[in-house]
């Protein structure tokens, strides 16, 4: 009943508000990310996302509209299937209630900066100026920098706006990213922090030694950062995470029901 529930919903939907096929095949042709995958794939990818552009606002901030930057059809569905790339292997019921906290998108014209306190091992406290490229919070917006998110849609392991709505994934289960999203009832909880967990001493030892680390060493700088930080290379360089740390690809590949590395043109 519920399925048919949905697919009425969506047959509801595309009657309304038609498909834009041609902005779809423009928006695969800008990102490498989007042209990789399968055309049958791509084909629930567009749909979905056209659906989500629709839910969501996306936003350009003011001094952007000012010099004349603006979404077109390819851009806004590029923008929405980059975000709805997570949770392309979730029926559509998981995948509403998995971003029911986005809200809106807002593209900022540069990176920005925030002031951070943080205590360290020795219970002194620091404070310092972060420069971020995104940012997210449990019910606020998701917010990038427009030149990182022009910078993202490759296949090099950087993608802001994957990196931003892992975060909103996260946060699922709490007000904070903290590396331990909401797990289905066939995953075990124990299995998740044993892997990240071998994954952080690693990078920790890695940093330690003055090694250079497989992934971004980011990863090694914060627990929710290192669960974002492994789901853009999940999704645009899979191999990379594969070939590093093979059970947590594992892992997020039965979390997110996907196996880029063996089913997209990467």
């Amino acid at each position: 009943m519920l399925r048919r529930l949905q697919r009425w919903r969506a047959a509801r939907f595309e009657a309304r508000h038609p498909f834009p096929e041609h902005d779809w095949r423009e928006a695969r042709a800008r990102l490498p990310l989007l042209a990789a995958l399968p055309d049958a794939t791509a084909g629930r990818l567009g749909h979905r996302a056209w659906r989500f552009a629709h839910d969501k606002r996306l936003s350009l901030h003011p001094d952007l509209v000012a010099e004349h930057f603006e979404f077109d059809g390819p851009a806004r569905l590029a923008l929405a299937a980059q975000a709805c790339l997570l949770t392309l292997g979730w029926g559509e019921r998981d995948h509403h209630d998995a971003l029911a906290s986005v809200h809106e998108i807002l593209v900022l014209p540069e990176a920005f900066h925030r002031r951070v306190e943080e205590m360290d091992e020795f219970g002194v406290m620091h404070e310092y100026d972060d420069e971020r490229a995104g940012e997210t919070s449990h019910q606020g917006p998701v917010v990038v920098a427009y030149p990182d998110l022009m910078a993202s849609g490759g296949l090099d392991g950087f993608n802001v706006l994957i990196h931003e709505l892992s975060h909103k994934l996260d946060m699922g289960n709490s007000l904070d990213a903290d590396g331990f999203p909401p797990l289905s009832s066939d995953m075990d909880p124990r299995e998740w922090h044993r892997v990240f967990t071998a994954v952080w001493d690693d990078l920790q030892a890695r940093l330690a030694r003055d090694e250079a680390t497989p992934i971004d060493d980011y990863a090694a700088s914060h627990p929710g950062e290192c669960f974002a930080v492994a789901c853009e290379y999940f999704f645009t360089a899979p191999r990379t995470l594969h070939d590093a740390y093979p059970a947590l690809y594992d892992l997020l590949s039965r979390y997110f029901r996907q196996d880029p590395a063996s089913e997209y043109a990467y």
